[in-house]
């Protein structure tokens, strides 16, 4: 007779775990939240890639990229703190379906511009400013929105499947694009993403949402920023999780910027190898983010953080003295997975310490650290690029990950204890609060 007892938990089944990776599509909220925004983001991602290609097509500049890379994303440097605010003191869910209409009005008019042949470098520099000034209030909003849709405690599940979305929509859009940039042109990808935003929107709209407490009304607006700000500062676990992720975003990212120079200069892929290569990345990311999504605790994400970080760097360096298209492909394979599980882990941890009347104004914060600082790596990557040429000067930004991961690693050692410790603090005060009502 087995000694071994009958109420023995049964070894998980594959199904299980597959179930247990999507338990957020369980919320009526989250599905439609999932498919308008994947319909979405495979416009938006096809819209990118027709972008750089155009600018590089009627310009031939390496630091012209740059430049447009920048001008789409210094205005989330500038206004995201106020993105962030927004979305404490107001409805994130209306702030959301106005960030994503106005989305929705500048890539109608770049298709306008581009299919009647009026198009210039000038409007494609200015539509790029007025789509970063949308995305500062559009990212906090919808960051901290995720919450609203789910309950806290898949909210790290939710962020995953969010990130795969993003990724899923990154693989399909930039290969839809360099079919559609080769055959017919850019215009028409354009239109393709003015046109998919009706999908999130009607998603939006569908929604029942309960009403929370608005956070910091009776505050000053000033006071308020300082609010959000101050925690960051204090909470040494999101520090150091936020100064890494600047630190990647600032030389590591601006990748992309110079990737229509190896599609078209280097690798010789042209507008169909560019929409590969970035699909590339996009699988590695999609990768990552599964990965991410069945993971059920936040034990062991600060070493994730800091491994990614690293393999990041490692992979830009090898991408960069690559000569070969297929190879390339390839090493653009473990750069997405290593982007991805360091954004998503980050995300996760801010998100799963970060006390809900601050959620907007951190993951501004967020934002700021992860897109702000990236137009001016992406400025510095085209100039070194036109100085130096584009793989010196991805070289030197994997090099800097390299670096900047081995000093501020160190300071990820204890980041589950501090967590906890921060956590608990949370939690008393709350307890506290309550108390005091109540009395």
């Amino acid at each position: 007779m087995s000694n071994v007892s009958s109420t023995a938990t049964p070894p998980e089944l594959p199904l299980s775990r597959l179930r247990a990776a999507f338990r957020s599509l369980k919320y009526r909220n989250f599905q439609l939240f999932f498919s308008g925004q994947l319909i979405s983001l495979i416009g938006t991602w096809m819209q990118m890639v027709a972008q750089s290609w155009l600018v590089y097509r009627l310009t031939g500049s390496a630091a012209l990229l740059g430049a447009m890379g920048f001008a789409s994303q210094f205005p989330v440097a500038i206004l995201a703190p106020l993105g962030g605010m927004m979305a404490d003191r107001h409805s994130r869910h209306r702030v959301v379906i106005a960030t994503q209409t106005a989305a929705m009005i500048q890539a109608a008019i770049l298709a306008a511009l581009t299919l009647s042949g009026r198009i210039q470098v000038w409007h494609l520099f200015v539509l790029a400013v007025l789509l970063g000034v949308v995305n500062a209030f559009d990212i906090p909003a919808r960051q901290s929105f995720l919450v609203e849709m789910v309950e806290k405690d898949d909210l790290m599940n939710a962020i995953a499947l969010n990130s795969s979305m993003f990724n899923g929509a990154r693989v399909l859009g930039p290969a839809i694009a360099g079919i559609v940039v080769a055959t017919i042109g850019e215009g028409w990808c354009f239109f393709a993403n003015a046109a998919s935003f009706i999908a999130v929107i009607a998603g939006l709209l569908l929604m029942r949402i309960k009403p929370r407490p608005l956070a910091g009304t009776e505050q000053s607006p000033l006071e308020h920023l300082r609010e959000g700000f101050r925690w960051v500062q204090d909470t040494r676990p999101i520090r150091s999780v936020l100064l890494l992720l600047g630190l990647v975003s600032l030389v590591g990212m601006p990748y992309a910027v110079l990737m229509p120079i190896f599609a078209g200069n280097i690798l010789h892929g042209g507008a169909r190898g560019l929409g590969i290569l970035m699909g590339s990345t996009g699988v590695g990311a999609l990768l990552g983010a599964l990965t991410m999504a069945a993971r059920r605790n936040l034990r062991g994400l600060g070493r994730w953080i800091t491994a990614a970080a690293a393999g990041f760097g490692a992979s830009l360096i090898l991408f960069s003295l690559s000569r070969i298209f297929w190879l390339s492909v390839v090493l653009l394979l473990p750069l997405g997975f290593a982007m991805m599980v360091q954004m998503a882990s980050s995300n996760t941890l801010i998100q799963a310490i970060v006390p809900d009347r601050l959620r907007g104004r951190v993951m501004a914060v967020y934002s700021m650290m992860f897109l702000g600082v990236a137009p001016l790596g992406a400025l510095s990557a085209g100039f070194l690029a036109r100085a130096f040429g584009a793989p010196a000067a991805l070289i030197l930004g994997g090099v800097c990950c390299l670096a900047g991961t081995a000093v501020l690693g160190k300071r990820f050692a204890h980041l589950h204890l501090e967590m906890r410790e921060v956590m608990a603090a949370q939690r008393l005060a709350a307890e506290t609060l309550g108390n005091r009502v109540i009395g």
